[in-house]
Order: structure tokens, then C-alpha cells, then sequence
């Protein structure tokens, strides 16, 4: 009998990492933060999405909205629907994956990343100084995206052309928020570990915390019941759906540091509320406080470790704290934590769909986490 079947024919209590159930009032209490995520569907800002808001340890927000596509007979998105996650798989897995390894003392952040990965080198000697942490703080003067699955037609060629992708800073000069790093990382991390990062991630993460509606690769027969992110045109000539949106993970075989990672709302805020308990029961607090503490330099950043801090303006809206962290995704994903307000806000949208083009999730979001705030104030 799985936890979760033995949990419903009992009365024993949830795990404590699990945010309790307890958003029968969700639509009075929230009505103004659905109904601007409502004008957005209207408006095509995106076709769907699926949220989750944990508040003080409960789950006081789990709804969908909107239809797969634009089209009026699409099929209905509900709260259990798998979405892209994109670059939150940054933060989810692959950063997660480090915090344990780092705890573990097989990571250590200060190594030059040419110890661990010596295709790394190439006749700029400036490589020789970035270290892990600077992959995880995007301060290693890697460029922030390369389409390398243009040139590249395989697994091992696209990870050859990240290796070689030349500096366009000096290591520790700046930060720019780099998909390549991440790339780079993950192959680090898989070596670190002796293991792939998905079934690392399965077994140290998804697997121990009950996210059991996260995925890489979904399987074909899953495919049809997540919504679809891109009508491809170019590269793949396909519509996407069920299969990774960014093309590098996608020459990658889906599994990849910056990309990749399917998930339910709902296990997204499982992790939140991991993250929001102080790690336990996969990670120690000094841990997690340590990666979500934003970066002393390069001078101005907004990074942390694999995760993102609010800056201003931020996305994550006007009343996050100083100390939450957070990380956005290219398919219109996101998720915000505050330990100060024991809060975390996950939204999952599909707002690639047809061409990538619509960014009016920009102006979403940081309403939609302000309304959030905001019926919540209310009800205290």
C-alpha cells in the first residue's frame, strides 16, 4: 500500500513536511487574485494554469483555470495537471540536488569546475577560476543562452559545444543569469554523484517527499493530459506537448541542470513548504539557508545559490520580504517563498503556447501575487 492510500484509510496524520489541506474558502477568500488570473485567460495572456498558495504550514490555495489551448473545445486544466516547469527544474532539482550533495560533503562550492568536468578547459585560462558556486550564483561570465541545438544533433555534441561556449565576462564580474552555467552544473553534479540527475532526483527528492506527480520525460501516455507549450514551426515541426519546450534540454534527451522537470502545482508546493520547514526531511536548515542567502557580489546581484531573490521591481510582486526566494520559468512558471510570512506562492501557466511570443505574464504575476497577499491580510 503506498503513503498516500494508507494516509486516506487512516486518521494518522500527514507527514509534517506535507502543507495541510485547507482551501475550502480559497474562492472568497481569493476572489480578486483568481479573477485577474480569469481577465489574463481572457486577455490571452496564457491558454491555462494551476496554482498553489501554502500559508503558516496549510495549503490554502490549490485551483486551475483556463483550457490547454485558446480553442474553445480544449480540455479543461485541473489542479492535478502536469505543466513544464522550465527553469524552475533549476531550482527543484538541480539546485536541490546540490544542497544535498554539498550537505553530504561530496560537493564542495569553492572547486573549479575544471576539476570535476576537464572539458570545461579551453585556451582561455580564465575557466581555470569559475567555481561551482559560480555556476549556482550565474556569476561565472558564461553567456546567458546559446542555440546550441542548432549545430548540435546529439546529447554528447550539445554538451561538448556548453563546455566550449567561450566568456563573454570575467569569472566573478557580473552576474547574468546564464542557462549554459546550468547546463554545465548538472553534468557536475551527475558526476559528483555517480548518478543520473533524474534518478537522483527521484530517489533523494521526489521519491522521499511524496512528489509524486513530478516527472522528467513524462510518458507518452501521460502526453495528451498536460497542456501543450509551443506549436513548433522551426526546430521540431511539432506541436510540444508532454516533451520538454527548450530546445537544448530537448537535444539533451529531457533531462538537463537547467531544464526539463514536469510537475503538478501541488508538488511544487510540497517542495515550497520543505523549503519554508528548513529542508527537513531532506535537507538541514543551515543548508537551505545557506543557497536561498542572496550573493555578497558581483556588486548589485539579485542571486542566491540556484535561486533568485526579489528585486525591484520584482515579479514576485511588492510584498515579498527581503529574505524570500524564488525563480521563474520560460514557459510562464514560477515560484516565491517567504520564510518571514511562512508563504509560497507557486503558479504554473502555459503562456508559450502558440510561439513564445506573449510576455504579458509580466504584468500578471506580480498582481496576481499581490492580490494573493492581499486576501490573505484580509482574512487576519
Amino acid at each position: 500500500m503506498s503513503e498516500s492510500t494508507s494516509l486516506r484509510n487512516s486518521t494518522a496524520k500527514p507527514p509534517a513536511h506535507l502543507p495541510i489541506p485547507a482551501y475550502d474558502l480559497q474562492h472568497q477568500q481569493f476572489r480578486s487574485a483568481f479573477e485577474i488570473l480569469d481577465q489574463a485567460i481572457r486577455a490571452r495572456a496564457f491558454p491555462c494554469l494551476s496554482l498553489a498558495v501554502n500559508h503558516h504550514g496549510k495549503l490554502v490555495a490549490l485551483n486551475a483555470l483556463g483550457r490547454f489551448t485558446f480553442e474553445p473545445d480544449a480540455d479543461q486544466v485541473t489542479a492535478p495537471t502536469l505543466f513544464d516547469l522550465a527553469s524552475l527544474t533549476k531550482v527543484v532539482a538541480t539546485t536541490a540536488m546540490a544542497m544535498i550533495l554539498y550537505e553530504r560533503g561530496i560537493l564542495d562550492l569553492e572547486i573549479p569546475v575544471v576539476a570535476i568536468v576537464p572539458e570545461f578547459a579551453t585556451d582561455d585560462s580564465r575557466r581555470r577560476e569559475i567555481t561551482i558556486r559560480m555556476l549556482l550564483a550565474h556569476s561565472s561570465g558564461l553567456p546567458a543562452y546559446e542555440k546550441l541545438f542548432l549545430q548540435a544533433r546529439t546529447r554528447e555534441k550539445l554538451l561538448q559545444a556548453a563546455f566550449a561556449t567561450p566568456l563573454t565576462a570575467g569569472p566573478g564580474a557580473r552576474a547574468e543569469y546564464s542557462d549554459i552555467g546550468f547546463i554545465v552544473l548538472g553534468v557536475a553534479l551527475e558526476r559528483l554523484a555517480e548518478e543520473s540527475l533524474d534518478h537522483f532526483c527521484q530517489r533523494e527528492i521526489f521519491g522521499p517527499l511524496g512528489m509524486t506527480k513530478t516527472v522528467f520525460n513524462p510518458a507518452a501516455s501521460l502526453r495528451n493530459s498536460i497542456p501543450p507549450t509551443a506549436d513548433d514551426h522551426t526546430f521540431r515541426k511539432r506541436i510540444i506537448q508532454g516533451e520538454v519546450q527548450d530546445e537544448n534540454a530537448s537535444r539533451l534527451g529531457g533531462i538537463a541542470g537547467h531544464a526539463g522537470l514536469f510537475a503538478a502545482a501541488g508538488d511544487v508546493a510540497i517542495f515550497a513548504q520543505v523549503m519554508l520547514n528548513g529542508g527537513g526531511p531532506i535537507l538541514r536548515p543551515e543548508t537551505v539557508a545557506l543557497f536561498a542567502h542572496r550573493e555578497s557580489t558581483p556588486r548589485g546581484t539579485s542571486r542566491a545559490l540556484g535561486w533568485d531573490t526579489p528585486s525591484s521591481p520584482s515579479q514576485s510582486g511588492q510584498y515579498f520580504s527581503v529574505r524570500s526566494f524564488g525563480h521563474l520559468g520560460y514557459t510562464g512558471t514560477s515560484l516565491w517563498v517567504d520564510p518571514e510570512r511562512e508563504l509560497s506562492i507557486t503558479l504554473l501557466t502555459n503562456r508559450t503556447w502558440p510561439d513564445c511570443s506573449n510576455q504579458a505574464i509580466r504584468q500578471v504575476r506580480p498582481a496576481f501575487h499581490d492580490a494573493i497577499i492581499a486576501g490573505l491580510e484580509m482574512n487576519h
